[in-house]
């Protein structure tokens, strides 16, 4: 039976703890159904476990929230689905691997969706060096390529999987070139913007990841398909 429960890496506040990198707990709800990691830096509550997390948003307006970010699908599609992301996070992985290949077959192929990405790079310094080097690819025009060998690489959280020099490896796997590359990512070019998507995100809403809009509607963790095609049907039909 699939499992509809949903997985995120979430943040909440605690006193006196460094805001990055400090586990919280592990959630056991009767009998132990699943856990996440919990991460310090904000004051939102943590998403309940069990259930998922969606509803409607009815301040955000997804063209306003993709801003500028890198996209897949038509621009004018009827509905925007908006990630906010961490590519160390093993829960965007799962829905790297699992849930958005459905959605980019079924609504971004189509043309009924178009599907966007933004950082919510909140797990460390790794986090944002990867963000930083995506956005160093996207000058190249090669965002997607290298979104899809980050999540292709995820090898546990600051342990040097996306270290400068391992991210530089990545860039000349696929074909970028490496002095470009490189003097992007060590001048810490996208730095600011990397930040300022994770603002975004807090300001939306977001406390975790991953954390998705549905024309404004938020579904917070990796949860199924089924219920994306649900809240995704819903906005086509409206």
């Amino acid at each position: 039976m699939e499992n509809t429960q949903p997985q995120n890496n979430i943040e909440t506040r605690g006193g006196g703890v460094n805001p990055y990198l400090i586990p919280g707990a592990i959630i056991v709800a009767g009998a132990l159904i699943g856990a996440a990691v919990l991460y310090t830096s904000s004051p939102r509550s943590a998403v309940p476990q069990g259930t998922a997390a969606v509803g409607a948003s009815p301040n955000i307006v997804p063209a306003d929230l993709a801003g500028s970010a890198p996209y897949l699908g038509n621009p004018d599609a009827p509905v925007t689905l908006i990630e906010f992301g961490d590519f160390q996070c093993p829960f965007c992985g799962r829905f790297f691997h699992t849930t958005e290949p459905q959605i980019i077959e079924q609504y971004v192929k189509t043309g009924k969706a178009r599907f966007v990405y933004r950082d919510f790079a909140f797990l460390g310094p790794e986090s944002e060096w990867a963000a930083m080097a995506a956005e160093c690819a996207n000058e190249q025009g090669k965002f997607w390529q290298y979104h899809d060998y980050l999540y292709n690489n995820q090898r546990g959280e600051n342990e040097g999987a996306f270290s400068k020099e391992n991210l530089k490896a990545f860039a000349r796997a696929i074909g970028l070139s490496e002095a470009q590359f490189g003097s992007c990512l060590d001048s810490d070019k996208y730095l600011e913007a990397v930040r300022r998507d994770t603002d975004d995100g807090r300001s939306a809403g977001v406390n975790g990841t991953p954390a998705t809009f549905v024309n404004g509607r938020l579904i917070q963790g990796a949860v199924p398909f089924a219920q994306f095609q649900k809240i995704i049907e819903e906005e086509l039909n409206k």
